[in-house]
């Protein structure tokens, strides 16, 4: 939208033209990289999501005085730890339930998920872990869980709209990403109720805040992502306690709201000028 809708809104003398950024550029390689940068020439704003992606922007030769910050807004209402579950036989008898709701895509570092999940011995405590989502690496992760022999302790099922009612299902909410900016699915099982365990990449630490609304590990390390699970399996009061803080972090920073009021500050000032 960026590369298409910005030349338009010059062309057509819009009186401010701000484009937006959540994501990072190295996931538009190319051609369209060299795009974007140009479009940041013509534009009176950028909108970032996360201090994370403010950096990135400025590292990739933009002038800070550009960049407006508005995080992300989820809806509260329907992400809350109250309200119906999935039904999952497969998860009934299980002691806990770690997982994830995404897209299945090879930046999701997934297999650092069922990697650190074998390694931390939550399968031999009767834990579970539920992958939720399609893409390519569905296939991949179940191979992976196979060689690991982790048989019935790994159960993936495809995409939902009933995003809500699996959070609800899960105990701990791990993202392994290699790459991410904010992440609206960790803001989404933070709200539910969810124990977050999130790579220290982009945005992620500006939600999981270590030890004090979840806890991080470095992208790709399953032997510390190990060590992070043991710890929430295993301290259920500390599981608990940074369920309830990262749940009452969301609800309070991140509402559509709030979002919508930063956003039409952003454009007040724009105008202003």
């Amino acid at each position: 939208m960026n590369m298409f809708g910005v030349p338009i809104a010059c062309w057509y003398r819009a009186p401010v033209v701000l484009s937006s950024q959540r994501a990072y550029r190295t996931l538009t390689p190319g051609l369209r990289h060299h795009f974007l940068r140009w479009t940041d020439r013509l534009v009176d704003g950028i909108v970032v999501n996360c201090e994370a992606m403010r950096t990135h922007l400025v590292e990739d030769g933009v002038n800070e005085g550009l960049i407006h910050l508005c995080y992300n807004g989820i809806d509260t209402a329907a992400f809350q730890p109250e309200g119906p579950r999935i039904a999952e036989p497969a998860l009934d008898d299980a002691a806990g339930v770690v997982g994830v709701v995404c897209q299945m895509r090879p930046e999701k570092g997934l297999e650092t998920l069922v990697e650190g999940f074998a390694r931390s011995g939550a399968a031999g405590r009767n834990w579970k872990l539920a992958l939720v989502g399609s893409g390519v690496m569905v296939e991949k992760v179940l191979e992976l869980a196979r060689q690991l022999n982790l048989g019935d302790s790994v159960i993936t099922r495809p995409s939902t709209t009933r995003v809500a009612e699996w959070l609800r299902r899960l105990d701990i909410f791990v993202l392994p990403s290699l790459s991410e900016a904010l992440s609206n699915s960790i803001m989404e099982a933070m709200a539910c109720g969810c124990a977050v365990a999130a790579s220290r990449v982009g945005g992620n630490v500006e939600l999981a805040q270590e030890g004090i609304t979840g806890l991080t590990f470095e992208p790709g390390n399953s032997v510390e992502l190990a060590a992070r699970l043991r710890t929430l399996v295993e301290d259920t009061g500390l599981r608990l306690k940074l369920a309830e803080a990262g749940r009452e972090f969301i609800h309070r920073n991140f509402t559509l709201a709030n979002a919508s009021q930063t956003m039409a500050a952003i454009y007040d000032q724009a105008l202003a000028h």
